[in-house]
């Protein structure tokens, strides 16, 4: 299973998250819902830090990401966030059982 755990300041406001895990629908590199969540966390995680240039902290091993913001005034990575948890929302009602969102209040 994947699991997709964000995390949020006291005020709802998304910091980052970690992504790990496999869905185990079909074998790797043949999986789409892992393709659909790599696409969908690897644009973001571009988005925010090539295209806002935004201050963050990203590391990907292959099959753990993390984003952690060291500063984000713009409050335009916070969005993105909404968006990409908004996005994977989508996957896991098309593939229940095989992705888990999960939200951390830091």
């Amino acid at each position: 299973m994947i699991n997709a755990q964000f995390y949020e300041d006291h005020e709802h406001k998304l910091l980052g998250f970690h992504i790990s895990g496999h869905s185990d629908l079909a074998m790797m590199g043949e999986d789409v819902c892992c393709a659909a969540v790599s696409s969908a966390v690897m644009m973001t995680c571009n988005t925010i830090t090539e295209v806002f240039k935004i201050n963050a902290k990203v590391s990907d091993d292959g099959n753990d990401i993390m984003l952690k913001f060291i500063s984000d005034d713009s409050g335009e990575g916070d969005k993105m966030l909404v968006g990409l948890m908004i996005q994977l929302g989508q996957i896991e009602r098309q593939y229940p059982g095989n992705i888990k969102i999960s939200v951390e209040t830091r």
